[in-house]
């Protein structure tokens, strides 16, 4: 009995230390983003790209009014993007599901026609500068995006990541909240149709 207890308490000793050790080195987010990777796999999550609305509504109208600053510095304003499809995806360097979908989004990225789509890579990090050593750490090809004047009420979500997907007619098509699979032949497609 008392052999079992010792060994039990050392192989708690030994998960608290993994735990603790993750958790004061700023790993843990990068350890549970590999896990829910690993659910992405399974297409649980992907996003639904079937019509939101019925038939006789139509989409909204996306807000076209925010200002974005780049991690290079240089300024873009919402509306130079109209008439062409916008991945808007909302997401924060702490957020471990924002981090298993990245490389996912990064395939799609540089799968799609750049003249046709336009990627916002939108960080809420307090400190932006976090969200630019994660972004240059990982050497992702999309540019991220911080809205120095705050989101449109549009955008606003209980959840990160959230995903908009505007149209090329400035329509609202597509609102995806929590992680999402987005490298997908389905959605490549999908973004196809919103051309």
């Amino acid at each position: 009995m008392k052999k079992s207890t010792k060994k039990n308490l050392i192989e708690y000793s030994i998960i608290f230390g993994i735990i603790g050790t993750l958790y004061i080195t700023g790993l843990h987010t990068e350890v549970l983003g590999f896990v829910q990777r690993g659910v992405l796999v399974t297409g649980l999550m992907d996003p639904d790209t079937e019509k939101e609305f019925a038939e006789n509504e139509s989409y909204p109208q996306a807000d076209f009014s925010m200002k974005l600053i780049s991690s290079n510095g240089e300024k873009l304003d919402m509306e130079s993007l109209r008439g062409k499809v916008i991945f808007l995806n909302i997401w924060a360097s702490w957020c471990p599901p924002c981090l298993a979908e990245m490389p996912g989004i990064n395939k799609l990225y540089k799968d799609v026609d750049k003249d046709k789509v336009a990627f916002i890579m939108l960080s809420v990090d307090d400190d932006f500068t976090r969200a630019m050593k994660f972004h240059q750490k990982k050497n992702f090809d999309f540019e991220i995006y911080q809205a120095p004047k705050g989101l449109p009420s549009m955008y606003y979500s209980q959840s990160i990541p959230t995903t908009y997907v505007i149209d090329a007619k400035g329509n609202l098509a597509l609102t995806h909240s929590g992680m999402g699979d987005f490298n997908t032949s389905d959605f490549k497609a999908y973004l196809k149709e919103l051309e």
